[in-house]
Formats: structure tokens, sequence, C-alpha cells
């Protein structure tokens, strides 16, 4: 699934290429992606002559704001497990798994494939509240990236937890935006163990917690993201992060700093990896 660097590396390629353009029209292939407004026909029609004013970032989810004179209303994107936002030429070949077409002036289009059917798109019109219709949007954590995400909020929500710290991280009520692949990371480079339960946190490991996180996310953008099998940017190039991970799907693999064996455990479902080690 893609993560935070995954989808703020496609806002900022978006914000590059479709910025001011106007959408001249769409194409629904697939109409379960449209999750609002409940016909794909007024999707289409509500989002058709509207510009793009610019693309944001709400923990996963990519927001869109369109400007149609007087009015303004929001375009809602969701990757979920497998989507993919692609920018191409109106005459480029279709992908398998695309599942929204929409027309841009200069015969430029953004394509939406999905090959596992869960991501979602929503038109949100002038004047109502994003997240009364986007629910997610109100169950959100802070942003790491947020002034908000202090050592004081951490210990908050993880001190009084009987939960693995590995599971806590990848609950977006907490952080928004953190996911399997940068909260092994982040555990890998603050030396915590996945298992590690919440409550018995020190201040001191939070603190170093906190660091590792906004570093490994950074580090995961200025690498273009992370692809291990679906993600692509904006134009169909991959990420390049995964060859730099400390641990992430590095099981077997000899760690970097110390040189022991990589460890793999399955923690809530989830893989999770991990030096036995440098964490502890």
């Amino acid at each position: 699934m893609p993560e935070l660097p995954e989808v703020e590396t496609v806002r900022r390629g978006l914000n590059q290429l479709t910025l001011h353009k106007k959408i001249m029209g769409g194409d629904v292939l697939f109409s379960p992606t449209i999750a609002y407004p409940f016909s794909v026909n007024k999707f289409i029609l509500d989002i058709t002559g509207s510009a793009i004013a610019g693309w944001h970032r709400r923990g996963k989810y990519l927001l869109a704001e369109l400007i149609l004179s007087p009015q303004s209303q929001w375009l809602g994107v969701h990757l979920r497990m497998t989507g993919q936002l692609l920018w191409v030429h109106q005459d480029e070949p279709l992908q398998k798994h695309t599942r929204v077409r929409l027309y841009f002036e200069d015969q430029q289009e953004l394509r939406f494939v999905d090959q596992r059917k869960f991501g979602q798109m929503w038109c949100v019109a002038s004047g109502v509240a994003v997240e009364s219709t986007i629910k997610g949007l109100a169950k959100l954590g802070v942003d790491p990236f947020s002034p908000l995400l202090t050592v004081e909020y951490l210990a908050s929500r993880l001190q009084k937890s009987r939960r693995c710290v590995k599971t806590a991280l990848l609950d977006q009520s907490i952080i928004a935006g953190l996911g399997n692949i940068y909260a092994d990371e982040a555990l890998f480079k603050s030396g915590i163990l996945p298992t590690t339960v919440c409550a018995d946190l020190q201040d001191e490991q939070i603190e170093v917690l906190r660091t590792a996180i906004v570093e490994v996310l950074c580090a995961g953008i200025a690498a273009g993201g992370t692809t291990f099998s679906n993600f692509l940017n904006v134009k169909g190039i991959n990420g390049n992060y995964g060859a730099e991970a400390w641990v992430y799907h590095r099981s077997g693999q000899v760690c970097k700093v110390c040189g022991n064996l990589i460890q793999r455990t399955k923690l809530a479902g989830r893989s999770s990896y991990f030096c036995s080690q440098c964490q502890n």
C-alpha cells in the first residue's frame, strides 16, 4: 500500500504537471471507484470545466482543490493498496487496470489505475465540509510533519496502551500516513523492537522515535517513495527507497550496522522486520 512518502511523491508530481489545467471530461470504467457522488455521471459532470488550483495531502489522502468559477470544490483520492495516478497523453494505450480517466486540455489525461479495485475517488461540492463526505479524514491523527507531533503528544497516545509499538504506529488515528514500511524503518533507527509494549516506552525513547519517524519519511520522499510491487509516480517511474531500506523486506540479509541477520515476524497480520542486535 502506498504510504506517506509515496502519496507525497504523487502529490508533488501532480502539482508540477496538472496545476491550472482544466478538466474537459472523463470516463469511469469501474463505477465502485467513485465513492461520491453515487452517480458516476454526476461525478464527471461536477468536475468537468474545473481547473486544478492545487493538490494537498492529508495522511494518505490526496485532495485537489478544483476551481469552477465562481465556486470551488474538492476532488479526493485514496490509492488504497495498489492505486496509481498516471499523467499520460490520451493516445497512450490503456493500462490493464484503468478504473477512471480524467481528460484535460492539450490531449493530456490523468488515469486512475488500480489492480485490486480498493481505491476510491470523491467529488465534494462547494460549501460542504470535506470531512462530512470523505469520512476517513475526520479519524486521522497528527501528520508526521506537523509541529503537533511532539514527544508529549506521542507519550499521551502510547504510554497508556498495552499494544506493541509497531501496531500502534500503524494506527492512523495516532499518526496519519505512517505505514508498514516506514514504521519498521523508524523503529530500527530508534533502536526499539517492534514487539515492545507501548506502556514500557520511556520519554527518551519516544523522543528518539519521533525524530526517527520524520527522518525516514523524509528519506523516503527524497528517494521518490518505495516500489516493491505496484507503486509508480505520476510519470510511471518506480520509487528508489527500497534500495536504501535498513530492515524492511530484508529478512535473512545482514544488518547494515552490525552484520546480524535481519529477522521477520508477524504482528496483527502484518510482517515486521527488525535487527535483534540493534533493537531491544
